[in-house]
């Protein structure tokens, strides 16, 4: 592998394994406020008590999250400091309000929400995760203003003499098309990352308490935080629906090859179907034309894209022609360009993403039968499916994004003069990658990354699912029944342990 491939594959894994914790971060911080709200609005402990439990498991998450999301930008620097030079002048305007607006108010309030206990007021306590879980979702915006400008750039322009994108307006790019469908899409796929946590963990623990004959607790605890999770799966999953068919008629407009690759459709064609299963060589495109697609759906990728059952979608022969016009038909080595992305990662991409997504789905259905009309369920298999169906919106979102990054290749600043975007601001992948930086260098440091990464994973694992067997206190002060070692009676002094 040279330079650009390891550069690639760092980038691809560090980023991948840090957008895991995101989505729970930026979906469990509004639910965890939503349940204090519950408690000072109604006095309810029950509410305390869930609040503490999943607040506990957020901290975690957050920790995590901060620690593996600072490589990022190290790499750009590093990696990448060609791209950093093209695109600096943009970036560092939505960086600088994501660290100083965004997150600087989420540290801090969240520091004050650990340590507020019983020591703020009960409305300030309560204000303080409102503001964490604003600003999460805030920071989420203006880094997918950042990301939204790479897949269309608008307000900017190209300095020839500087080699670099220019920022023009920044109004553009904090309203930018792309952004304003893909803020939505992502914000209701954390919102059901959590939700089916929160669902998962408490739909696990009912099963166990009416098993073991604890079947008040069960009702009064457990049932209550699996309502709500389901009822935030299910405004959140219809929230993905409807932004991801927005987003979808979008990427048709501004990245077509996207589309194209993401059916692995080779010739220009009407009422082009969705295809639930393709067999036979799908690579860069050369064998386009040997796959085999099966369980179609007719039409309905034609719909996706336009709306219409019947619209003209290009396929990549054609797509990678008109490229070739445009941009040129080798790069500064004098190789071939393919402009179409690998068809293996759109396709299946694309529908794992959508596959993982319906294991929520199967858990809201599940979940809202057993819980109608007050009842609880001991069925061990109501259980296994919370657990097994937390992964899958996970799963989804990663999927998800390596979708939209992948099937944006070659580019790392995709080309779109319309519609609203702006022309000859673009740059290859393999322009972007760090001229002095040797392979050997790079290489090291993917290594490194890769095991650091694995030893957290490991750490993240055994917390999370350390505090999530412990459950819910019987009591605000009350040790938890399987963590005795949690003394009530000092419980005050231990802030990061939420006076279990």
């Amino acid at each position: 592998m040279d330079t650009l491939d390891v550069a690639r594959w760092q980038f691809g894994i560090t980023t991948v394994y840090h957008f895991i914790f995101v989505p729970l971060t930026i979906g469990l911080a509004p639910l965890v406020a939503i349940m204090q709200t519950a408690w000072v609005r109604t006095g309810n402990e029950r509410w305390l008590r869930l609040t503490k439990f999943f607040g506990k498991l957020l901290l975690i998450n957050f920790a995590i999250g901060v620690a593996t999301g600072i490589v990022q930008e190290f790499q750009f620097g590093m990696a990448w400091s060609e791209y950093s030079r093209f695109v600096g002048d943009v970036f560092g305007a939505p960086l600088a309000m994501e660290a100083l607006a965004a997150f600087f108010v989420e540290s801090t309030f969240l520091g004050l929400w650990i340590f507020g206990w019983d020591k703020l007021p009960k409305k300030i306590h309560l204000a303080c995760i409102w503001a964490v879980a604003i600003a999460t979702n805030l920071s989420a915006y203006f880094i997918l203003a950042a990301n939204s400008w790479m897949q269309h750039p608008v307000g900017a322009t190209f300095n020839e003499e500087r080699g670099r994108a220019e920022m023009t307006d920044i109004g553009a790019v904090l309203s930018n098309n792309t952004l304003l469908a893909a803020f939505p899409h992502t914000i209701s796929a954390a919102f059901l990352t959590a939700g089916t946590f929160v669902a998962g963990i408490a739909a696990w623990w009912m099963v166990r308490l009416v098993r073991a004959g604890q079947v008040e607790k069960a009702r009064d605890v457990y049932r209550p935080a699996v309502v709500l999770g389901v009822i935030v799966m299910v405004i959140s999953g219809v929230g993905v629906a409807l932004s991801g068919d927005q987003q979808a008629k979008l990427m048709f407009e501004q990245q077509p090859t996207k589309m194209a690759a993401a059916e692995a459709l080779c010739q220009t064609t009407s009422s082009v179907p969705f295809s639930i299963l393709a067999v036979g060589p799908l690579g860069t495109g050369d064998d386009c034309d040997q796959v085999t697609h099966l369980l179609e759906i007719p039409g309905a990728l034609s719909f996706l894209a336009t709306g219409d059952f019947s619209s003209t979608l290009q396929g990549t022969d054609q797509l990678q022609q008109s490229y070739e016009e445009k941009y040129g038909y080798t790069d500064a080595n004098g190789e071939p360009i393919s402009y179409i992305p690998n068809l293996a990662v759109t396709y299946w991409g694309f529908r794992l993403m959508i596959g993982f997504a319906l294991g929520s789905a199967a858990l809201a259905l599940v979940a809202f039968w057993v819980t109608r009309k007050g009842r609880v369920s001991g069925n061990v298999w109501v259980g296994r499916l919370g657990i097994a169906a937390i992964a899958t919106p996970f799963l989804a979102s990663s999927f998800g994004w390596i979708f939209t990054e992948m099937g944006r290749q070659p580019w790392v600043v995709a080309p779109n003069p319309n519609p609203g975007g702006v022309d000859g601001v673009w740059l290859l992948t393999a322009r972007g990658v760090s001229t002095v930086t040797s392979t050997g260098t790079i290489l090291t440091s993917l290594i490194a990354f890769t095991l650091l990464y694995g030893i957290l994973a490991v750490f993240w694992y055994r917390l999370m699912h350390r505090y999530a067997i412990q459950g819910v206190a019987d009591s605000e002060h009350d040790p938890s029944p399987d963590n005795p070692d949690n003394d009530p009676d000092t419980a005050h002094e231990r802030p990061l342990s939420f006076a279990y």
